[in-house]
């Protein structure tokens, strides 16, 4: 479906973006890179980084810009956009998807904080990159005009090619209920160093590296408390008025780190499929593809993926409505989001299936099959994709307790 918006300075359809860049093209774009990603996933698996080339095509091609604020440059387009370019990406390399899209969903944050914390990234250079790494362990302490700051975090994924970062740390707001409560730091490349500590199984090209700060000044305006963003009352609401922005943060953030590992799954079935067809057995000669019980994993695997792609589609539909009407009830907003945590488990499961009965060729390094294996299982360790702490809660609430997630 086409979802409209009226932005402050317009109104567009999700299937046509601001220089004639619609969402078809866009996701034809990725689409054309598939190959592109698929010979250099080797190089970027051994250098543990998406290539410089793969995020300049990614700029090229205008994927930064599909959630970017208009006013710089951007095209403001639908989440769904997004996400089938991720989704898409990720059949060629699912590393470098997965820098793709958490890196481009920051151009979306930067839009939340204080309008001047985007003329400060922005305002020479609209092509400006972002990372991030939220979990809250810096330290903040506060001075006139902001906060003196400092820490170590891991996970930075895309840092390399980036010049800023948001970085997350735990305060006690003064009309807060006296906890600590997390805040999300806003710095640039000068004020941080970037430690080579990615060394992994899975989701190699990523670069997640650590990101270290020693006592660096960050004003208030590059500062943003996360529970603003859960009640939809950031700084930047005032100036950014469209729908798209008026999405809660975690809603559009963990379908980040679980739409590729569906793009993952779909190139892995199809490499099973076409690798199955005509293998037989070392022992009796007959065709695996024969196989009652392999047929029916890839039956299983293939209703996964459509389920998933449904529930997906459906989902960002009722984001972008919600967005439009301000209609957020907590509940929903608590099925919304176990819905995403679990998308990555189901993934597991159906990629496991697929490892299962790929025999022992699959055990060997550059396999598509294992690479995916390792990379959806790498994605399912994320934080955001840990579907029990959301059931959790889900279920309470079913039974009359409070919501206790802010991360909704």
């Amino acid at each position: 479906m086409s979802q409209s918006f009226k932005a402050d300075n317009g109104s567009y359809r999700k299937d046509d973006a601001e220089g004639g860049v619609g969402a078809s093209e866009l996701v034809a774009r990725a689409r054309s890179l598939v190959p592109f990603l698929r010979e250099r996933e080797a190089k970027a698996i051994v250098d543990r980084q998406v290539p410089q080339e793969t995020i300049a095509a990614f700029q090229d091609a205008g994927f930064f810009k599909i959630l970017q604020s208009r006013r710089y440059g951007g095209y403001e387009m639908s989440p769904s956009v997004y996400c089938e370019v991720a989704k898409t990406l990720a059949e060629g390399c699912m590393g470098s998807a997965w820098v793709y899209g958490v890196v481009a969903v920051h151009n979306w944050q930067l839009a939340l904080f204080d309008p001047q914390a985007a003329e400060d990234v922005w305002g020479q250079d609209n092509s400006v990159l972002i990372s991030s790494s939220y979990m809250p362990t810096g330290k903040a302490t506060k001075v006139d005009g902001g906060y003196r700051f400092s820490g170590r975090w891991a996970f930075s994924s895309g840092s390399a090619h980036c010049s800023w970062v948001i970085l997350g740390a735990n305060m006690v707001a003064e009309d807060g209920d006296g906890k600590p409560e997390p805040y999300n730091f806003l710095l640039p490349r000068s004020d941080y160093d970037i430690v080579d500590t990615w060394n992994v199984m899975g989701l190699c090209p990523t670069g997640s590296n650590d990101i270290v700060v020693e006592d660096v000044f960050v004003p208030d305006h590059r500062v943003l408390r996360e529970r603003d963003m859960f009640n939809l009352n950031c700084p930047g609401h005032a100036l950014n008025t469209a729908p798209l922005y008026s999405i809660p943060f975690a809603q559009l953030f963990n379908r980040t780190v679980s739409t590729t590992s569906i793009g993952a799954l779909r190139r892995a079935l199809e490499v099973f499929v076409e690798s199955t067809r005509q293998k037989r057995t070392t022992y009796t000669g007959l065709r695996l593809a024969g196989d009652t019980t392999i047929q029916q994993a890839v039956a299983e695997v293939m209703l996964t993926l459509n389920d998933l792609e449904l529930r997906l589609a459906a989902d960002l539909g009722e984001l972008e409505a919600r967005a439009a009407s301000g209609d957020w009830p907590v509940e929903r907003r608590a099925q919304l989001g176990h819905h995403t945590t679990a998308m990555v488990s189901r993934c597991v499961e159906a990629v496991d299936q697929l490892m299962l009965f790929s025999g022992g060729k699959a055990i060997y390094s550059g396999n598509a099959i294992q690479r995916a294996f390792l990379d959806i299982h790498c994605a399912r360790a994320h934080v955001a994709n840990n579907p029990y702490l959301y059931a959790r809660n889900l279920g309470a609430m079913a039974f009359g307790f409070e919501n206790d997630c802010m991360d909704l």
